[in-house]
């Protein structure tokens, strides 16, 4: 073992001393107990590396203690390090995960010293003592109530619109400590779902804000970070303890809004199931003031030219509290129909929970609520490990290259009407023009896609309209007709015509456990508030000029689900839309590989057209601004006419790959030069790299690192045409440009070279090295670091067990070491 590993278990195991032997005493001493001190937690999930189509983890962020004043109200983590050490050096490990997990206090000792850094002052100091959790605590309650104030002025000053209510209600102050009290109560206990670091934070301060007074509270978090958990735990709070605007003693009347019934009925059916009667579901046929927590859709109460909203026979002050998911949904825009139920009950208070950062196409949503209290970004979640990260795949098709598809002189359609003769590009097709060739060309280029990689991949197809839905839906079918033949339902669309049938198909699409459907064609039904855990490529096939939508789209993938193999998933960008989103500096949620290929009319990759590459730098292009609901939304009488196009060629004319680093960063190198900047950081020659590969102990640390980089050896192996390759000289390959040595071709240089190494053994024994150098060329030298496993192998069990086989060599440690001098001989060369 080399003297650096030696003194880094030394240090590990003092670490784990200063932990037992100092800081617990410690902690007791200053009456934190048991239930208030976790020890040794992870509190991230480790982030996903992609490199290829494989991926694998990072380690877990992990912290040694979190204080908590009571079950789920953390308030200060604690580093802990050697007593080699000095008490400051954890200091900064501390103050970075006190900022990610919202904590005011950290703390560095070694046992002996202890460093405070207090977030509120910005100053740190060394204390004899931890202080105690009241003292903490108290400490926490002064700060909060000096920036109260100043928080309640900068909200007041974001309320720009005369109609928006003033931003806090009336409180009775008499009862500060009872409002704390429901604060500090702890959380619906739910072991199929453990609260997340980010969810505590989202809970503890929409609480504390709704405690404070404040009417109009914003929480912005990404797609798949379990929004839904988030709002019934923050209810929970607040309906268990009694809590309403009144201060009277009853339970508090909450109405949970949103857009689609899938958000409504899931929700109440499962996480909100534990409030049994004290449920109702709001329509026009059900309705009853006799209960606490509603559920409705906007459209289920709204007005309408053909009745009065439902939601008018309630009270302007009927509610304390209305939350609001998907709220940048129409909900606070200045045109929504729907906007005039918030205004209604403009005495309540409102939480509204969104995924989309503010922009342009949502700014009216922060101007109602302000800015969040809290943000977690789709970059953090994918940082964290808790979303996937994902593939971005550009296809062109000829059709949609800059000089677009044009008519032939008098073209007529398939109805005999003449075709305008001008250019039509992306924004046109299935608007203006219905290309069928252009939609078959994507379908067979799909199917050839998940031929390659799994035909029982969950797909989503987002296409411009209802009818393009159903053409590719159609297309599709007929490129898989061996699966379509046993699976009537393989490929299905699912729109908002297809009404109850559609409800079903998709039920069981985000049915983790249900093989099929397989591929969903929509337009717009599924881009928000559809969980499908396994969905594993997304399909761009309409142009989606709207980040906020855009956002939405890329939702659809981000769950995880390593039970099903699901740690990342592929977009399929047939329009451009992705690589001009996320060529946008706003967005925050970089993908980490991107292939671009052209194809033909047959869906076919071009020969020498698919390039891959790792992009780093951030490219701006023009975004397109036109309104995604235009074509949707017109009358008969200003709908534009359409030509339908159903024979010709289209084929596909470009196709590209990107993909992002470990430091969420998009790079412009293909894998193979990746490859080489992470090998050459740590070794800057083959001298160097060949030193520490023959001390075992260091191989598997640069391997290991490899792998937390991403970078897969067989992928590497598939990529250079090197499988023959030992990994040594692999590397060197592709770090250094050096001709690589086949296993083979060691093995027989040692044989033929190192006769003294063979001569000192017995025959029996040199027949048992000449098989170990046959499973070296067979699986690589990784095939000899165990010694139990090679025995095993045929034929060289054969020859005995281990004690049969060690005697043939003096006993086992001169096995041992018989078979390490192979593996350091091997690369005498």
């Amino acid at each position: 073992m080399s003297e650096d590993k030696k003194i880094h278990i030394i240090n590990k195991d003092s670490e784990a001393d200063t932990c037992r032997k100092f800081v617990l005493p410690k902690l007791y001493d200053s009456k934190w107990n048991d239930e208030q001190i976790l020890e040794q937690r992870t509190f991230t999930a480790g982030r996903i590396i992609v490199i290829g189509r494989k991926a694998n983890r990072e380690k877990a962020k992990r912290f040694d203690y979190l204080l908590c004043y009571s079950k789920d109200f953390p308030i200060a983590i604690i580093e802990a390090k050697s007593t080699l050490k000095k008490g400051y050096d954890g200091l900064q490990q501390a103050k970075d995960y006190a900022d990610i997990l919202g904590l005011n206090y950290c703390y560095s000792t070694n046992g002996k010293e202890i460093v405070e850094y207090d977030f509120s002052t910005g100053k740190s100091k060394e204390i004899d003592n931890f202080p105690t959790p009241e003292e903490l605590y108290e400490r926490l309650k002064n700060k909060k109530q000096q920036t109260q104030e100043i928080v309640k002025v900068e909200n007041q000053a974001l309320a720009v619109k005369p109609e928006f209510p003033n931003l806090y209600y009336k409180q009775d102050l008499s009862n500060k400590d009872d409002k704390n009290q429901v604060l500090l109560k702890p959380f619906f206990p739910n072991p199929d779902k453990p609260i997340r670091y980010y969810q505590r934070i989202a809970i503890n301060k929409a609480t504390q804000a709704v405690l404070d007074g404040q009417k109009r509270i914003l929480l912005t978090l990404a797609t798949g970070t379990g929004k839904t958990t988030i709002a019934f735990q923050i209810i929970y709070k607040l309906w268990n303890n009694r809590w309403n605007k009144a201060n009277e003693h009853r339970k508090p009347k909450i109405l949970f809004l949103a857009d689609r019934t899938i958000l409504i009925d899931d929700p109440m059916s499962k996480d909100f199931a534990i409030f049994g009667d004290a449920r109702c579901l709001l329509n026009t046929d059900n309705f009853t003031t006799g209960r606490e927590i509603y559920f409705a859709t906007y459209q289920s109460i709204a007005e309408s030219e053909m009745r009065e909203g439902l939601f008018k026979k309630f009270s302007k002050d009927f509610f304390d509290l209305i939350v609001i998911d998907e709220c940048h949904r129409g909900s606070a825009t200045e045109d929504g129909s729907w906007k005039a139920i918030l205004q209604y009950f403009n005495s309540s208070v409102q939480i509204g929970l969104t995924a989309t950062p503010q922009r342009k196409d949502n700014k009216d949503t922060y101007e109602y609520f302000g800015n969040p209290i809290y943000t977690y970004s789709l970059k953090q979640g994918i940082a964290d490990g808790f979303l996937a990260p994902y593939i971005v795949h550009r296809v062109v098709t000829s059709a949609d290259l800059p000089d677009g598809w044009r008519p032939q002189d008098g073209q007529t359609d398939k109805n005999g009407e003449l075709i305008p003769d001008t250019q039509y590009t992306t924004s046109d097709f299935e608007n203006v023009l219905s290309l069928l060739p252009r939609t078959k060309a994507v379908a067979k280029h799909l199917t050839d896609f998940m031929h390659k990689n799994d035909r029982f991949a969950k797909c989503i197809v987002f296409c411009v309209n209802q009818e393009h839905a159903e053409q590719f839906r159609k297309a599709f079918e007929d490129f898989n007709n061996d699966l379509t033949s046993k699976y009537w339902n393989y490929v299905v669309r699912i729109v908002s015509d297809e009404g109850d049938t559609g409800k079903g198909q998709l039920s069981k699409f985000m049915d983790v456990d249900e093989p099929v459907p397989v591929v969903v064609t929509t337009s717009r039904l599924l881009s928000t508030g559809v969980d499908v855990p396994t969905c594993k490529i997304i399909v761009i096939f309409r142009t989606v000029g709207s980040m906020t939508e855009f956002k939405q789209i890329v939702g659809r993938g981000t769950r995880v689900r390593e039970d099903k193999e699901k740690l990342f998933f592929t977009i399929l960008d047939y329009t451009g839309s992705a690589t001009r989103n996320f060529a946008d500096p706003d967005f925050d949620g970089e993908p980490p590989l991107i292939t671009s290929e052209e194809i033909n009319e047959d869906g076919e990759t071009i020969e020498g057209t698919y390039t891959e590459v790792h992009n780093e730098t951030e490219t701006k292009t023009d975004t397109d601004e036109f309104s995604e609901t235009d074509f949707e939304t017109e009358t008969e009488t200003t709908k534009r006419k359409k030509y339908y196009i159903e024979e010709g060629t289209v084929s596909i004319a470009a196709e590209s790959v990107q993909i992002l680093d470990q430091y969420g960063k998009l790079r412009t190198i293909q894998f193979t030069e990746y490859a080489k900047e992470q090998i050459i950081k740590f070794y800057h020659s083959p001298e160097t790299l060949k030193e520490n590969w023959l001390n075992l102990q260091q191989r598997e640390l640069l391997l290991e690192t490899l792998a937390s980089k991403g970078i897969s050896i067989d992928l590497l192996k598939e990529i250079t045409q090197q499988q023959d390759a030992d990994i040594f000289d692999l590397l060197c390959f592709v770090a250094f440009n050096l001709k690589p040595k086949t296993r083979k071709e060691r093995a027989d240089f040692l044989k033929k070279n190192k006769t003294e190494y063979f001569n000192q053994y017995t025959e029996k024994a040199r027949e048992i090295l000449s098989l170990v150098l046959d499973k070296y060329v067979e699986f690589g030298v990784e095939q000899l670091s165990d010694l139990n496993t090679l025995l095993k192998l045929q034929p060289i069990s054969n020859k005995g067990n281990l004690i049969e086989i060690a005697k043939e060599f003096g006993g086992v440690d001169n096995l041992r070491n018989a078979i390490f001098d192979i593996q350091t001989l091997l690369y005498a060369a």
